[in-house]
């Protein structure tokens, strides 16, 4: 093993040889051993192996081997000093190999090794964009799983901070072609971080890249496959699928597929789907899922088949007023509770199909189904009236901080969802129903009103949010959906007739 000395010595062959370095094979040997010696040697070799390296082909193997080994030494500073210095060995054929490497080092724990191994991924994603995601790519695809991990999450926090010149067309469509490889065997939290690496991808913000991403999205949820609602794994996937699709609609990216499969196979087994997420809703969020979607639709085979699931599932939300006994009183021991938050839903998809088929209600239903859907609207308004006077009437004279405590942020939710719902059924009110007004979800960002734009919705209460223009919002304005907590579903989804006096009239 050389010393201090000799590293030294052969150092100065080295650097004094200028053009005839490339001679001085021996030398640059003996700075290879340096690795084999004690902590100031590997120090040195640590420095000099990667100066010399691009004379001396020859030895690349055994040099970027020496390298290594000096990356993953027991003592901190040579590994940090052996990985800075990594990025002189990508040259050529050797930078995917680099890569690769510093892949694998991404394991570290040690914060300051790891900030190194991230600079030294993107100096050299600078040379070669390409080469370095195929050593990323390797050990996301054979790789263990901690390395996986965190390659994944180099590629979705790294990519959008590379300049366009790195990231060209050429190479984001590398990037597609890898990422299907691995989306075919991935977590939810993977899926969850790929989707967000392939929609920063310039190539893919297009019409035509888009619907790419939904194709990608609609492959990973298995729509072609029978629904298993008692399954928990199987429900999960597809809403963990759909709330990656839904930021991808727009009026030419259609949800049609996805509005079909959701009324054809999970809507009829609404009540009996299961969840691995604790205290989650999951009939609220399907159906909050399915409101979002139900607006961009296109030309639906099955309209008529969906309109009718969907219709069917409303009613079951929808119930009929209590027969009363012959002293006027209620001939039922209780009222039947109002579920605001599942017809807001419901009400809102239906609306949003029916413009499609507008004479639905009146030449698709028979006499006696119409009959009985107006008495259930009836009702519904009824109690949805008495509900808004008791909600207005709580939030009266509040303003800033008042409005900020919890009881009033669900009373405030609770009074959009109202004021929406009302506006949905005095439109299926109008004979023959009509399908005009627009309302924007309650858990959805406001639409601000300019000056002298003309309101589009026919409710222009001032307690009633800005509705948004029939067109939908800009893309960079929709955001991806959050499922509300328990709390929410359960202390504003439900109004019972008993409960009216609680707030006054």
């Amino acid at each position: 093993m050389p010393t201090v000395e000799e590293l030294y010595r052969n150092y100065g062959i080295l650097a004094d040889a200028t053009e005839q370095v490339g001679q001085h094979k021996d030398a640059y040997q003996v700075i290879l051993d340096g690795v084999k010696g004690g902590t100031k040697e590997k120090r040195l070799a640590a420095q000099f192996i990667p100066k010399f390296f691009k004379h001396f082909p020859e030895l690349a193997d055994s040099a970027i081997n020496a390298q290594l080994d000096l990356c993953e030494d027991e003592d901190v500073s040579i590994r940090r000093q052996a990985i800075k210095e990594l990025p002189q060995f990508a040259t050529g054929d050797n930078l995917p190999r680099v890569a690769d490497i510093l892949t694998q080092l991404l394991q570290t724990d040690d914060s300051a090794e790891f900030n190194l191994v991230n600079n030294a991924l993107l100096s050299i994603f600078k040379m070669d964009a390409k080469g370095t995601l195929g050593g990323l790519f390797s050990q996301i695809l054979q790789g263990e799983d901690i390395v996986r991990e965190r390659a994944i999450k180099f590629l979705s926090t790294k990519l959008k901070t590379l300049p366009d010149e790195v990231l060209t067309k050429e190479v984001e469509e590398f990037i597609l072609t890898e990422s299907k490889k691995v989306l075919e065997d991935v977590t939810g939290e993977e899926f969850v971080l790929f989707m967000k690496i392939l929609s920063g991808l310039k190539s893919l913000q297009t019409v035509s890249g888009r619907q790419q991403l939904v194709e990608l999205v609609a492959e990973q949820a298995d729509l072609e496959q029978t629904f298993s609602p008692s399954d928990p794994d199987c429900v999960d996937r597809l809403l963990q699928c759909t709330r990656q699709a839904v930021p991808l609609f727009s009026k030419n990216v259609h949800s049609t597929r996805f509005v079909t499969y959701f009324c054809e196979q999970v809507l009829p087994n609404l009540s009996t789907l299961t969840t691995p997420v604790e205290g989650l809703d999951i009939q609220l969020e399907v159906l909050k899922l399915l409101a979002e979607m139900s607006s961009f639709c296109g030309d639906m085979e099955k309209l008529e088949t969906n309109l009718r699931k969907l219709f069917d599932k409303l009613l079951e939300y929808m119930p009929l007023p209590p027969e009363e006994a012959e002293n006027g009183e209620n001939a039922g021991n209780e009222e039947p509770k109002l579920q605001f938050s599942y017809v807001e839903c419901l009400l809102y998809s239906f609306h949003q199909l029916g413009r499609k088929l507008p004479d639905f209600l009146t030449a698709k239903l028979n006499a006696e189904k119409l009959k009985d859907f107006k008495i259930r609207l009836q009702y519904f308004a009824r109690g949805l009236q008495v509900y808004i006077r008791q909600l207005r009437l709580a939030l009266q004279g509040k303003t800033g901080e008042a409005l900020k405590t919890e009881e009033n942020k669900i009373k405030v939710v609770a009074l959009k969802i109202t004021n929406n719902i009302n506006v949905l059924i005095k439109d299926l009110f109008h004979i023959p129903p009509s399908y005009k007004s627009t309302v924007t979800l309650s858990w959805k960002p406001v639409q601000k009103v300019e000056i002298g734009q003309k309101r589009t919705n026919e409710d222009t209460s001032s307690s009633s949010p800005p509705k948004k223009s029939p067109g939908g919002p800009k893309r960079d304005a929709r955001q991806i959906y959050n499922p509300p907590s328990g709390k929410y579903s359960s202390n504003l989804g439900n109004f019972n007739y008993e409960k009216r006096t609680l707030l006054g009239k």
